[in-house]
C-alpha cells in the first residue's frame, strides 16, 4: 500500500510539473540572440510584462552586462551566486546579463531567468544594444 501511495504521489507532482508553463525570451543584438527561460516568480512576471523592450547595455568587470529598465520590479528573495546565462536584477530597475560564472556582494541578486546557447556574444567589451521580447 505504501508504495502505491509513493508511486502516485511522484505521479502527481510529475503532472503538476509539466503543467506550468515555462515564459521564454528572447535576447537579441547586432552579436547575435540568446533564449532564456524566465524564473518563476513576480519579478519576472512583471519583466514579462513589459516586453518587448530594447535596453542599452554596459560591460561591467567582464563578467556581465548591464543596463537599466524602464520601470522597477517588485522585490524576491536574492542570491549571491550566479552562473554563465543567469539573467537578473541587482537593484530594483538595474537588468544584468552574466555570461561568467561568480558571485556579487550582499544583498545579492534577484534571478529573473536562465538563457542558454551562444553566451559568449555578450563576452566583449564594451556597450551592446539587447532587444528582449517574447520567444515563441
Amino acid at each position: 500500500m505504501l508504495k502505491l501511495l509513493l508511486s502516485a504521489a511522484a505521479l502527481t507532482v510529475a503532472m503538476e510539473g509539466t503543467a506550468v508553463a515555462q515564459e521564454r525570451i528572447r535576447i537579441s543584438s547586432d552579436w547575435g540572440e540568446v533564449i532564456a527561460d524566465l524564473a518563476d516568480n513576480e519579478a519576472a512576471n512583471a519583466l514579462a510584462r513589459m516586453l518587448p523592450l530594447t535596453i542599452e547595455m554596459s560591460d561591467h568587470l567582464r563578467q556581465e552586462k548591464t543596463g537599466n529598465l524602464p520601470a522597477t520590479l517588485p522585490e524576491q528573495s536574492r542570491q549571491r551566486d550566479f552562473s554563465a546565462g543567469t539573467i537578473g536584477l541587482w537593484s530594483s530597475d538595474h537588468f544584468v546579463i552574466y555570461y561568467r560564472n561568480g558571485r556579487v556582494p550582499s544583498p545579492g541578486i534577484i534571478v529573473l531567468g536562465k538563457a542558454t546557447g551562444g553566451l559568449s556574444i555578450f563576452d566583449r567589451p564594451g556597450p551592446v544594444t539587447v532587444r528582449i521580447e517574447r520567444s515563441d
